[in-house]
């Protein structure tokens, strides 16, 4: 009997996607998570090289405005696919799951529509098959997401669980290494 096999199976381990950030990740044990509201969270993989990551954006910035954050959509895509292709995703074996979009703040517009059409619409244009979406309506969401198998779960949040959300917007994305930020368009 091996080591492993007295151990148990491995334990998953969690990482969370704030705001403004996003994974690239080929381990099998760990699963993504994140907390959205009008926010949107791309889950996009490759299962054949085993490698999966998660976006997790503010803003559109499809209008030209937008600097080279991750907070905006455009931005967010870009660095995703770009991660996920040099860790050694094929983009013809790309697909993508959509979450988020919801309109959770009255007083902001919906926003939250804004961000959905355009996380569709730039997977459309750059030929990336969405396989899942759950988008809209007015209640936040948790999601779980498992990047190397493209598995994914959410909970749709209670009003009362509001304060989850917005510990979320306090939260701070991790620093990104200077290199890992360029973007490079196709």
């Amino acid at each position: 009997m091996t080591h492993a096999a007295i151990l148990g199976p491995a334990r998953e381990r969690t990482m969370h996607v704030v705001q403004g950030e996003y994974r690239v990740i080929n381990d099998p044990r760990v699963v993504l998570t994140t907390i959205l509201g009008s926010c949107v969270a791309t889950c996009m993989w490759d299962e054949v090289a085993g490698v999966g990551g998660m976006n997790h954006f503010l803003l559109p910035g499809d209008d030209g405005a937008a600097s080279d954050q991750v907070k905006y959509g455009v931005n967010a895509m870009e660095l995703l696919i770009n991660g996920l292709l040099k860790a050694g995703a094929s983009r013809a074996r790309m697909r993508a799951k959509l979450f988020g979009g919801a309109h959770v703040v009255q007083s902001l517009g919906d926003i939250g529509a804004k961000n959905a059409a355009f996380a569709q619409r730039f997977l459309a244009l750059e030929g990336i098959s969405c396989v899942g979406q759950s988008m809209g309506g007015d209640r936040a969401r948790r999601v779980r997401f498992w990047p190397t198998s493209g598995r994914a779960s959410q909970l749709l949040l209670e009003a009362t669980q509001a304060k989850e959300l917005l510990a979320e917007r306090q939260l701070q994305p991790t620093p990104v290494d200077p290199s890992a930020g360029k973007v490079e368009l196709f």
